[in-house]
């Protein structure tokens, strides 16, 4: 159904399903939709949809606002759950881009560019046309608030390129009178345009009104000066004494007055006499298979366009070993050749050869020289001699020149030409920061479409079409680095038999990933390794110990600490390895490796083996310092246990100081401190991995990375075992104890919980004793041990009331509120919420709140009170977010729903159901799943919603089942025979009311109880 949902953001939002316009409601689901509209396939932070719904001055709401805009939208739009997906902190629009006119806008301007590049310049017009015809007006018409009007601005600007690039394709398509009255109402709109301006006068020279033409000048002229006090550029002065001139140029091709775009070097005229056929060319070949890198190749172009002035041109091409910048950079030359008459030339500088010094400058020049005619008595032996007769030489020539394989900047001043007829294409690994006057294009790994089309050309389209899955696998595992996407086709053209998936498999060991990306005479590993030969022993050291760094990318507090250095000097390596393209910078202030360049670092690593414990070492005391501040701030009521081999006074750490910093500290580091636990435990620093995975398993906890939980808590207890130190593995089995249970694995939870309880017991931990306490009564009311679990519950919570740590003592409150509603015994289990929810009030334990309030609305609609239980429903929806806990929250929802029905207010219950299921379903553990699917089953029922109720609550049973969680097993048997007698089938309805009253008689638990959370 989504496949019939069509899109209209370019002008007022337009949403359509065939020919019915569908209404979104106010303002801020209008706001919301249009944004993530702007962004399709993107994630948008709600942090960004609300400041493009209020701008500066959201509500307290504000979040919670958009929430329930996303639920509407859903419900108002067909298949809108699959359409708006939840995707971490915030929202994506999954819509297909024929249904969406700015994603069809931009591929047909993307197609016309293609067209125009290969000569088809009618073809590139029409596409155009096409897509100028999608346009309305400005985004929401221009009333959508200042965030949607900076993206409508840009929108608007990318109009009026496409605008004026066709009028320039008509102009060279032979249009002249046919365009002046477009022309003249653009102009009418943006008088200062002086592009347009331009292309007027060519259109009125043409129709035969010269005359108009040069007033047309003067007019401009007037105005820029009155408006902005400023001539006309010099490229519109040009055409204009071209008109005076009456310039044969003029009558057949457009002018020369481009700002937005350069047509391709076949459409321009050539300014220079024709080429000799004595100059010479010494350019490589031009690979036939060369593909992808169609963006960097136009870019490349245009800075290679003639500059203002007398000035030489110099384009540098700057990349990582493999990254394509030789091919690149001779693709480029064949293009250009044609307007560079009096010689091509190409010279290896060997900066990074394997076995070679970097040639001299002399060396280099006296080669050149050679090439152009001169003889050798005639070129001076020293280099400052050979500069300026390199320089005489190619005095009022016009004269490409590639440099490759570039060392630093020195190596290459000496061969840059002085006569501003020549281009200099320069391709270097580093950075050449000194090479004044140089415009800069840098290269990264290929996008994933342009690698996939380098296999493609490579392998044969029918090779790469039969395996389109293991191709995609290759082009990642090879980083998309063109190198090892050029070996790994060259080993698989060699060998026919091979399947792209069997090198895939090979591939899979990074061990050897690196041996497998060698053919012949070309090696990523070579490769990789004269780059870092290229480099101090210093920098040496800096980069192979920066192997030992566990996470995709780090900062240079965290190098400062790996190295053992100051934070300045860190940055200063890192910054140098960035200039060499030994790491990457994706984000300011963070450096990652490529994954090729990880595995070659790492493949360095051993030869020094006391240094490089020593330097992880630091690492992990900075990464224990960090986290604790980070915990600190987060979770300030937290218990501290133990010594700390890590303190804040040894390094300089990231600023923490509020929960925001710090939530995006572990949201951004926590695949990294995971990796590090792992290895210190690994490696023996068994106190860093128990007390660092302590700290990540808070955060972990709070977004429901349950299996990332799981691993790092079965580490520490492994850890703690080595350590010997009984509370520091009573603390490892109970958070071990306690993901246990989120994951539905009761029995194994109970086992580390009794552990730990003796444990706590033999070592006199009594507050250990009373966490192991609760978790018991927590895993056997699971089990439907509801005696059982009381009995420890009850237990739990006079041992609390001992001691300080208020967070805790809810915990044990809120479970004991569960069991009581299990029993039937609603009002104690009121009272024991309310305990626990004031516990919580004017502390920092947000989601413990969320969890008190929540079962206190339990309680309340359990004594049939739906509108008391609304309150507490209310200020958990206001507290809690979809980033934290979010099964927790889809449980609030459902019992919101619940409540909302039971006082009329039918719409805001079913948005509350909607939201919820899609909560569960998209991030919720089985346990939830179960809870959440049988209140929403029933809230179906209750609704006449059947075939819905039914396919609820057998879900919820599935769920249970699998993990035995006897009370929701029993409650989904419950529900599912009343649907059943419903619908009218008495015979089934008996079977399950027959096997539910078994298990609630066995768990002790009175049928009316059954039918509330």
């Amino acid at each position: 159904m989504s496949g019939d949902v069509r899109f209209a953001v370019l002008g007022s939002l337009e949403v359509t399903v065939g020919d019915i316009w569908l209404k979104l409601g106010g303002p801020v689901p209008t706001r919301v939709l249009t944004t993530l509209l702007l962004e399709p396939g993107r994630m948008v932070p709600v942090s960004r949809l609300v400041d493009a719904a209020w701008d500066d001055s959201p509500p307290r709401t504000a979040e919670h606002q958009v929430r329930k805009a996303i639920a509407d939208l859903r419900q108002r739009i067909p298949d809108g759950g699959s359409l708006l997906v939840t995707e971490g902190p915030g929202y994506r629009l999954a819509v297909d881009p024929e249904n969406l006119d700015l994603s069809r806008f931009s591929l047909r301007l993307r197609q016309a560019r293609e067209a125009q590049e290969s000569g088809r310049t009618a073809e590139a017009a029409d596409l155009l046309r096409a897509a100028l015809a999608l346009w309305r007006g400005p985004v929401l018409g221009g009333s959508g608030g200042s965030v949607i009007a900076a993206a409508s601005a840009v929108l608007e600007e990318r109009r009026l390129a496409a605008v004026e690039q066709l009028v320039e394709l008509r102009l060279a398509l032979g249009e002249s009178g046919e365009l002046l009255g477009d022309l003249r109402q653009l102009i009418a709109e943006h008088p200062l345009w002086e592009t347009l301006r331009g292309h007027l006068m060519v259109a009125l020279y043409r129709s035969g009104r010269q005359a108009e033409a040069l007033e047309e000048f003067r007019t401009v002229r007037d105005l820029l000066v009155e408006e902005l006090g400023i001539d006309p550029s010099p490229q519109l002065t040009r055409l204009y004494e071209g008109i005076l001139r009456d310039s044969p140029e003029l009558a057949a091709v457009a002018p020369a007055v481009r700002e937005q775009r350069e047509p391709a070097p076949a459409e321009q005229p050539s300014t220079t006499a024709p080429q000799s056929v004595t100059a010479p060319c010494t350019l490589p070949h031009d690979l036939t298979d060369f593909a992808g890198r169609e963006r960097e190749l136009r870019r490349l172009l245009e800075l290679a366009e003639p500059p203002e002035g007398d000035a030489v041109r110099i384009v540098a091409i700057d990349g990582m070993g493999g990254s394509g910048k030789t091919a690149l950079a001779v693709r480029a030359a064949h293009r250009l050749a044609d307007r560079y008459p009096d010689g091509r030339l190409y010279a290896d500088l060997r900066g990074f050869t394997p076995g070679e010094r970097p040639r001299s400058p002399a060396a280099v020049l006296g080669a050149l020289l050679r090439t152009l005619g001169v003889p050798s008595e005639r070129i001076p032996d020293d280099t400052d001699g050979r500069v300026e007769l390199w320089r005489a030489t190619l005095a009022g020539r016009r004269l490409l020149l590639v440099l490759d394989n570039a060392l630093d900047a020195a190596q290459v001043r000496p061969l840059i030409p002085a006569s501003a007829g020549c281009l200099v294409l320069v391709a270097s690994r580093n950075h050449l920061a000194g090479l004044d006057g140089a415009d800069w294009l840098s290269l990264g790994t290929m996008s994933p479409s342009d690698s996939l089309e380098l296999i493609s050309a490579a392998l044969g389209a029918e090779r790469a079409a039969a395996e389109p899955r293991a191709v995609t696998e290759l082009s990642t595992l090879c980083g998309r680095l063109p190198l090892a996407l050029r070996v790994a086709t060259a080993r698989l053209c060699s060998r026919p038999r091979w399947t792209v998936r069997y090198l895939v498999e090979r591939l899979g060991d990074e061990a050897r990933r690196l041996d497998e990306l060698t053919s012949g005479d070309h090696s990523v590993e070579a490769t990789l390794r004269l780059s870092y030969q290229a480099l101090d022993a210093e920098q040496q050291d800096a980069f192979r110990l920066l192997g030992l760094h566990p996470g995709a990318e780090t900062d240079a507090l965290a190098a400062a600490a790996l190295l053992g250095v100051g934070p300045r000097e860190a940055e200063d390596l890192l910054e140098h390895l960035l200039d060499m393209h030994l790491v990457e910078q994706y984000e300011i202030g963070r450096y990652a490796f490529h994954d090729l360049v990880r595995s070659f670092a790492r493949r360095l690593l051993g030869r020094q083996r006391r240094e490089e414990r020593a330097a992880f070492g630091r690492l992990l005391d900075y990464c224990l310092a960090v986290t604790e501040t980070a915990c600190g701030t987060l979770y300030p009521g937290r218990a501290r246990i133990g010594d700390r081999s890590g303190t804040a006074a040894t390094f300089q750490l990231p600023r923490l100081g509020d929960a925001v910093r710090a939530e995006e500290f572990f949201d951004r580091e926590h695949v990294m401190l995971l990796g590090a636990v792992e290895r210190a435990e690994r490696e023996g620093f068994h106190h860093h991995a128990v007390h660092l995975a302590r700290n990540l398993i808070f955060h972990l906890n709070s977004r429901s990375y349950l299996a990332e939980y799981l691993h790092a808590a079965g580490v520490a207890v492994a850890a703690a075992r080595r350590l010997g130190e009984p509370r520091t593995l009573c603390l490892s089995l109970t958070n071990l104890s306690a993901v246990l249970w989120k994951l539905g694995r009761f029995r194994e939870g109970i086992a580390a919980a009794s552990e730990a309880l003796e444990l706590a017991r033999r070592h006199g931990e009594r507050g250990h004793e009373s966490i192991c306490l609760d978790q018991l009564g927590l895993l056997h009311s699971c089990l439907g041990h509801l005696g059982t679990a009381e009995r420890y519950l009850e237990q739990a919570v006079a041992l609390h009331e001992e001691l300080p740590d208020g967070r805790q003592r809810s915990y044990a409150w809120c479970n004991l509120s569960t069991v009581y509603a299990w029993f039937g015994r609603y009002e104690d289990a009121a009272a024991a919420a309310e305990r626990a929810a004031l516990l919580c009030q004017g502390s920092e334990a947000r989601g413990e709140e969320i969890i008190a309030l929540t079962d206190l609305a339990t309680a309340r609609l359990g004594m049939g009170q739906p509108a008391a239980a609304l309150v507490p429903l209310e200020r958990a929806l206001e507290l809690g977010d979809e980033s934290r806990m979010p099964e927790n929250l889809a449980l609030t929802l459902a019992l919101a729903a619940e409540a909302s029905e039971g006082v009329g207010a039918v719409e805001r219950a079913t948005e509350y159901a909607a939201e919820s299921l899609r909560m569960i379903r998209s991030k919720g553990t089985a346990t939830r799943n179960a809870t959440v699917e049988n209140v929403l089953g029933r809230f179906h029922r209750r609704r006449g919603d059947y075939p819905k109720a039914l396919a609820l609550h057998t879900s919820a049973h599935g769920h249970a089942v699998a993990v035995d969680y006897r009370m929701e097993i029993a409650r989904a048997l419950n529900e599912m025979a009343e649907v059943l007698e419903g619908m009218g089938d008495f015979r089934q309805s008996g079977v399950h009311r027959q096997r539910a009253y078994d298990l609630f008689k066995e768990m002790g638990v009175p049928m009316n109880a059954s039918l509330m959370v």
